[in-house]
């Protein structure tokens, strides 16, 4: 598994989203890691991470994998991990199977299930893929990333980001697709007793904020909070507003321990 590590301190673990991969975190893991030792994980088929060797993988299954870089990376026991979009959906997975693993959870644009209309969207994504490769998806999986405006303004953006995309595995891109669709952590969540922090983008379409806002309900004594006109990726659209929420969290979670 690719483990990416900067920085010395408290670790603080980032697992990226399905649109993109963990180059995603570059901005802010350069920041953080000035009081946190930053530790990025590539998920199966991203980055140079091998895909499963399973054909159907579930959210839990992709759990395991990152609860294993934990060990991989010999992040202690109290450590933060943090999910963004998908890595958000595994960390929920992660803290619901492994919690007394790690300390605090933070979920950036995330949440606990899926309606069936964007279920079916995972569908036709994975179908896509499967039938034409990254190429059939990744103009559109770009787009779904950042808000409008940040497009228009940043416009670059689409090129830089389709670029890291396409270099992602087909297969493994298609089984994410169905295990995000297939999943339902919301009973699992209403057990995590690690501290939660739960950030949504209160412009992003491919998680709205009213799925993080169920989750952070689900998950007893979680905190919530929203970064306005935010996509879907904070790290790469508001990364100073980003780190300012994740570092306030964390320096109010360890003063309380």
């Amino acid at each position: 598994m690719q483990i990416d590590i900067v920085g010395s301190g408290p670790s603080l673990v980032l697992v990226h989203s399905l649109l993109t991969d963990s180059r995603a975190f570059e901005s802010v893991a350069s920041t953080l890691s000035t009081k946190h030792r930053v530790v990025r994980v590539s998920l199966p088929g991203f980055g140079t991470t091998p895909p499963m060797e399973i054909d159907a993988p579930t959210i839990y299954d992709l759990a395991d994998t990152v609860a294993a870089a934990l060990d991989q990376a010999d992040v202690e026991q109290d450590a933060a991990v943090l999910g963004n979009g998908l890595g958000a959906f595994v960390c929920v997975a992660l803290a619901i199977r492994h919690g007394d693993r790690f300390g605090p959870l933070i979920v950036a644009n995330g949440g606990a299930v899926f309606t069936d209309e964007r279920r079916a969207t995972f569908t036709h994504m994975s179908d896509l893929v499967t039938a034409g490769g990254m190429d059939a998806v990744v103009d559109v999986a770009v787009r779904r990333i950042f808000t409008e405006q940040h497009l228009a303004t940043y416009p670059e953006v689409i090129e830089e980001r389709r670029a890291i995309l396409v270099e992602t595995d087909p297969g493994a891109f298609a089984a994410s697709c169905r295990a995000l669709r297939d999943m339902d952590l919301t009973e699992g969540a209403r057990n995590i007793t690690n501290p939660a922090f739960v950030i949504a983008g209160g412009s992003d379409q491919t998680t709205p904020p009213e799925m993080a806002r169920e989750l952070a309900e689900l998950i007893p004594g979680a905190e919530f909070f929203e970064l306005t006109r935010c996509g879907h990726c904070p790290p790469l659209e508001q990364p100073e507003e980003f780190v300012a929420a994740v570092a306030g969290y964390l320096r109010r979670t360890r003063d309380t321990q």
